[in-house]
């Protein structure tokens, strides 16, 4: 598991992930105060600055999953997070989890490219044969992005998320080693 341990930095067109670290603190924070964003990923719960802070500073090291920062190639803006977690090397599986820090980035291939190069470094330096996620069904645009990159949806959990009121499901899904990616 030393491909986790030493997180890469992974080079796209549009795109830079970097590991997460004590610097995206700032913009980490903020972007969990981003309404849209606590809908599309579910979160209720309020980070603090200094929660905010212990995490992205605890994140570097880890053997058990990778935590990065989506940044802009040029200037280094943080896009966003992901992460690659619940690392089964047994049965060569993983969770995947990402989150563009505001609504203004949708719509131009970010969240696509960052994770073709997450599955790419999964499936090819890793060792994984299976990454797997959770992602709720009102989300189209994540799930039309999701099955662009190879992931097929596998389940469903019915009324996954209670929010505003409404309930929601979440779908869970999955993308295989050999399985038919574009990239």
């Amino acid at each position: 598991m030393s491909a986790l341990r030493d997180t890469p930095t992974l080079s796209g067109r549009s795109v830079r992930l970097v590991p997460l670290a004590a610097e995206h603190t700032e913009a980490y924070f903020a972007a969990s105060l981003d309404e849209e964003v606590r809908r599309l990923t579910g979160t209720h719960r309020h980070l603090t600055y200094a929660q905010a802070r212990e995490w992205c500073g605890s994140r570097s090291g880890r053997t058990d999953r990778m935590d990065m920062a989506i940044t802009s190639p040029g200037d280094h803006r943080y896009l966003g997070e992901l992460s690659v977690y619940s690392v089964s090397p047994e049965n060569e599986s993983a969770g995947y989890r990402i989150a563009l820090s505001a609504i203004e980035f949708a719509g131009q291939g970010l969240g696509r490219e960052a994770t073709e190069l997450v599955l790419d470094y999964a499936f090819d330096k890793i060792g994984l044969h299976r990454v797997w996620l959770y992602v709720y069904a009102f989300n189209m645009r994540a799930i039309a992005v999701y099955r662009s990159c190879g992931f097929a949806v596998e389940g469903r959990m019915r009324d996954a998320l209670l929010w505003e009121g409404r309930r929601h499901d979440a779908l869970l899904m999955a993308a295989l080693r050999n399985g038919a990616r574009t990239t």
